[in-house]
């Protein structure tokens, strides 16, 4: 339960005509305390105003916290560079959903669980053939997911905290598989199916790449690479995916359309897709002696041109994934390398001159996530289609995290926000209509 301020109940006042009203402050383990308003509109007949709730803490949570002034993201109170390092995704996951790191028998069993639902229904795979072959793989991501409830039944009873536990593994692990399939229908070759021997990175390496004509050889350092950018981005609080995850559980709804929803979420330019503009903007840029006339053109207010992948919303320090995947870009491009590609030669020579450039400096314009995430995935093999695929994969762990929580919690109602209305009063039918309409 949220705690009031221990000290001496602190309460916040706000004066509307002449009348004040109280509202108790509650204390944050770490961060921002709130204000508790959930009495404004039955003690003064007002609401807050606060478009896209940049100001507003929708729920209680205890899996991640972020600083985005101070560069800090943790899971469960982990920093994110201990986990990267020290962990592996299926362990993250587990500590997620679970709210503590497990021992390894209990790793391993979790695992077991995990691997136990990598395969999909058989009928799934004709589910695909309805898709156009130029469909984006995230169309069929989005489809795919929904329609899993139509083909596990047995898991969608979200008061039984059984079933809720199955669905979420079943979610994880599936994730993966249709990703892959994705990609695969999208090239036009067969689908593999998963190898449980393999952790989940190596996993979706493995479905994605190898073809039954040939031997696949899994390459550690690239499976590190997929490792870490599964975990990177596993969560980050209340996004708008996540955000949305939780307000179409609020409704009942079955977990596998919550994530589905979760999804078409993260598929907006402006949250999963910022990696795919950032490789376009790099596209763009075509090639290195073009970098100074791009980044004149982002400096200057009146060109629309702008810079993807640098700067974040939230961090107004260095993004502490992007310190992460800028050592992993390295070891990745210098095993893969990146001479004969124009683009990745382009990417590094532009994050030389930011990190350097007054600028950028300036306005804290550092490389973040998207940035370096979207090399990688260039690098590994990935078509810009997949990146928000794959960006999908790894949130699937914090969307179920956050589902159990919103479930779980005795003071979660339906989300139903609340508007200003400055549309027409009531109007008579039948008087003289508008000229103005010209539709």
């Amino acid at each position: 339960m949220i705690k009031k301020t221990p000290a001496n109940n602190s309460v916040a006042k706000l004066s509307i005509n002449n009348k004040t009203y109280s509202f108790p402050i509650y204390k944050a383990s770490e961060g921002n305390d709130v204000i508790d308003i959930t009495k404004l509109h039955s003690l003064s007949g007002y609401f807050t105003y606060d478009p896209g709730f940049t100001s507003t803490a929708s729920c209680k949570s205890n899996i991640t916290f972020i600083d985005g002034d101070k560069g800090v993201l943790r899971y469960r109170g982990y920093d994110i560079e201990a986990l990267s390092k020290n962990s592996n995704f299926i362990e993250v996951t587990n500590l997620l959903i679970y709210g503590d790191l497990p021992n390894k028998s209990q790793l391993k069993k979790y695992h077991t669980l995990i691997s136990s639902h990598t395969m999909v229904h058989e009928q799934i795979l004709k589910f695909f053939n309805g898709f156009r072959r130029d469909a984006h793989p995230m169309a069929m991501m989005v489809g795919v997911m929904g329609a899993l409830s139509a083909f596990y039944q047995d898991s969608l009873d979200i008061h039984d905290p059984h079933q809720r536990m199955t669905a979420s593994r079943r979610i994880i692990a599936k994730a993966s598989t249709i990703g892959a399939m994705t990609y695969k229908y999208s090239i036009g070759q067969p689908f593999v199916q998963p190898d449980n021997t393999l952790n989940y990175s190596e996993n979706f390496l493995r479905m994605c790449f190898s073809v039954p004509a040939e031997r696949y050889k899994i390459s550690p350092i690239l499976a590190k690479a997929m490792d870490t950018i599964f975990i990177l981005h596993a969560d980050h609080e209340q996004n708008a995916s996540t955000s949305t995850v939780r307000l179409a559980g609020s409704s009942g709804a079955n977990p596998f359309a919550c994530i589905a929803a979760g999804v078409a979420s993260l598929w907006g330019p402006a949250h999963g897709g910022a990696n795919q503009a950032a490789l376009e903007m790099l596209e763009t840029i075509g090639v290195k002696r073009n970098i100074p006339l791009y980044i004149k053109k982002a400096k200057d207010k009146n060109d629309p041109f702008r810079l993807m992948g640098f700067g974040h919303r939230v961090y107004k320090n260095y993004d502490p994934r992007a310190k992460i995947l800028k050592e992993t870009c390295k070891k990745v491009l210098n095993h893969v390398g990146f001479k004969n590609d124009p683009i990745l030669e382009v990417a590094m020579e532009l994050e030389k001159i930011a990190l350097k450039d007054d600028y950028f400096i300036e306005k804290k314009l550092y490389p973040n996530v998207d940035f370096y995430s979207g090399i990688i995935l260039r690098a590994i093999g990935f078509p810009p289609e997949m990146f928000t695929v794959i960006f999908a994969i790894a949130r699937t762990a914090g969307w179920t995290a956050h589902w159990h929580e919103m479930i779980e919690d005795p003071v979660q109602k339906i989300g139903r926000p609340r508007q200003l209305y400055l549309g027409k009063k009531k109007l008579t039918y039948g008087k003289k209509r508008s000229s103005k309409n010209t539709r």
